[in-house]
């Protein structure tokens, strides 16, 4: 395949950083918004037409350098056994894990990802031949942390987080769980198509750094390791994990993730320099006018200019209120500057 994406993952020099967006499909664009006028988001997920249509919006309308499949982290805890619903205001559970007793046991029911499989053999029979297709799972302490929602308007995760604290034990235990199935799903994402893989450790600092690399780390490391094992182009995303970056290495990720709290030359430092950066613009940045945003995109060149193992993205995903013609700025730009490579 002929893609300045993967070819940065193979370490061949390109002339400018690809670039693609977490959220990307949905969200901003007026395309989506149609959709969700007739279709709910389940409707839109679990129909391998929808799915794969939403899953190249992004291609056609911001010309963005890799496709990210139209999916959701929660798939593994309703494969598990509990009771998805997405309300207009977010996902709950109506069985979250703050009301199962401690010695239930999970039912994972594998059939429920098939549809999942399906979208991404559908996909890649739609999607231009230059365009990979990104596969994901949410990492062990996310998946975890929302399994305990049950009210889609109590947006904290403090049950959970009180549940880790005081069951360490049980905590883990689940997460064991949650990462052999999440491993099951990387592995038959890999056999539908997939060309690369990601790893959303959204909420990694809502713990302290090295906690989570003392308890968490093992996990992650765990589902990472396999994506490398199936000759995944693997990307790892701790954000807020800050100082905890230091112990990112190539054993764990071939490219990290970086959020909008640290530099990219700072994070450049800190990380170890066999492993790529993504990341890690501001979603401030789209407010500002084009004018300012040039000067932003040239803030960058210089680290562009040295770093050619890093990929333009975001430091976290879209929210709804950016406006997509800015977004479709930001990568004809960043496609058409002189990166000094």
């Amino acid at each position: 395949m002929d893609s300045i994406f993967l070819d940065t993952f193979n370490g061949i020099e390109t002339p400018r950083p690809p670039v693609w967006f977490m959220r990307q499909a949905g969200r901003i664009l007026p395309s989506y918004q149609k959709l969700k006028l007739k279709y709910t988001f389940s409707d839109l997920m679990k129909n391998k037409k929808l799915a794969s249509e939403v899953t190249l919006l992004p291609i056609n309308d911001l010309g963005v350098d890799a496709a990210i499949l139209f999916s959701d982290i929660l798939v593994i805890p309703e494969s598990l056994g509990l009771k998805l619903e997405f309300t207009d205001r977010g996902p709950k559970f109506h069985n979250p894990l703050n009301y199962i007793s401690n010695n239930e046991v999970f039912n994972f029911n594998p059939k429920k990802l098939e549809y999942v499989y399906n979208n991404i053999i559908e996909t890649k029979r739609n999607i231009p031949l230059n365009i990979p297709l990104i596969g994901f799972c949410g990492g062990p302490l996310t998946t975890f942390l929302f399994m305990f929602r049950g009210n889609e308007n109590n947006r904290s995760f403090d049950s959970a987080i009180k549940y880790f604290y005081a069951n360490k034990k049980e905590s883990l235990k689940i997460m064991d769980i949650i990462t052999e199935t999440s491993i099951h799903y990387l592995d038959n994402q890999v056999k539908s198509g997939i060309e690369c893989f990601q790893l959303f450790e959204t909420y990694c600092g809502i713990i302290p750094s090295d906690l989570y690399i003392k308890d968490i780390m093992p996990y992650s490391k765990k589902i990472l390791e396999k994506s490398k094992e199936l000759n995944q182009p693997t990307i790892f995303f701790p954000k807020n994990f800050n100082e905890g970056l230091k112990v990112i290495n190539k054993d764990i990720c071939d490219f990290v993730s970086i959020d909008s709290n640290i530099s990219l030359d700072y994070a450049r430092k800190i990380v170890d320099n066999n492993v790529g950066l993504q990341g890690n613009m501001d979603l401030k940045f789209f407010y500002l006018s084009h004018d300012e945003i040039d000067e932003y995109l040239n803030s960058l060149v210089n680290f562009g200019s040295k770093n050619h193992n890093w990929i333009f993205n975001l430091g976290r995903g879209f929210s709804p209120d950016i406006d997509y013609r800015k977004v479709k700025y930001v990568v004809d730009q960043v496609k058409n500057m002189d990166w000094k490579r």
